[in-house]
This record gives C-alpha cells, structure tokens and sequence, in this order.
C-alpha cells in the first residue's frame, strides 16, 4: 500500500468517527462487551452511550422498613448498574451517557444507536450459535441485522 492509499484510509476512518454504543444486563458476557467497548472509546476518543433494558418486576423488599419498599424497583437496580459502569468509563477518562428503559434490549440499543448517531455498536457474542436463537431469537443477532451502523461482536463465551 503507497501513501496516497494509507492517507485516503486515514481520511475515511476520521469520516466515520462518532458515538459507540453498547447494552448491559449486569452478566459477565455483557461486561466483556462493556469493557471493550470502553477500550474502543477510549482508543478513539468518542462518547460511550450505555444502554440497559429491562421488564419491570416487583423486587423482593420483605427484609426492608415499610417506608423504603416503594423505593427499591427493577428501575432503581438498572440505574444502580449503570452508574456503576459509567463511574468505571469515567475514571478511565471517557464521557459516557446512560440510558435505562423498560421494553426489548435489541430494540433498545438500536433505538439509542439511532438516535445518537452511533458509529459502531457492541455487543457480546452469547446465544448467536445457540438453538435457542433460531426459536427465539436474541439481543446480539437482533442487533446485528438491524443496526443503522458497524456492529462489533466481542467474543464473549
């Protein structure tokens, strides 16, 4: 490769530079796709968007004072992870954003993808090859088909 070749590249990786989205659940798999993602902001200097998805449930607070069952929900341990990664991402010096909503992850992520702008988005590899995905379908694969950009999956099993 000459060097008009190697500055045209150059120019078009600069082109495609934006937001890097990932989605977490609080798993393990999902903390590898998190931490590499984390990596690839920090690499690249971009905006880490973190998504995590939910169902909301009823949490067991039989152990908590009357006053305080309405606080703890599905809600409050969402954000309670999220703050946690974001606290991480920040240390590390990268300007993260978080985003919590109840309804399907995959849908979730590529919404936020979407409205952000995303150049690449995250996911870890869990359930791709599994045969459960073929009946039920997953987050990763989801993701992959639909996405409005680049898709990185993190080998994470």
């Amino acid at each position: 490769m000459d060097k008009p070749e190697v500055a045209e590249l150059g120019d078009r990786m600069k082109a495609s530079r934006g937001p890097i989205v990932v989605g977490t659940d609080g798993s393990a798999t999902a903390t590898a796709a998190v931490l590499e993602a984390m990596r690839m902001a920090s690499v690249f200097g971009e905006t880490l968007h973190i998504v995590s998805a939910y169902e909301p449930e009823r949490v067991q607070v039989d152990t908590l004072p009357s006053e305080f069952s309405g606080l703890v929900t599905s809600h409050s341990q969402v954000d309670a992870l999220l703050a946690d990664v974001a606290s991480r991402a920040r240390s590390a010096g990268i300007a993260v954003e978080t985003h919590a909503f109840t309804g399907d992850p995959a849908d979730k992520i590529i919404h936020v993808a979407e409205e952000v702008k995303a150049n690449l988005i995250v996911v870890g590899n869990k359930g791709i090859g599994s045969l459960r995905r073929f009946v039920l379908g997953n987050v990763p694969s989801k993701v992959v088909h639909n996405s409005p950009c680049s898709t990185y999956v993190v080998h994470t099993t």
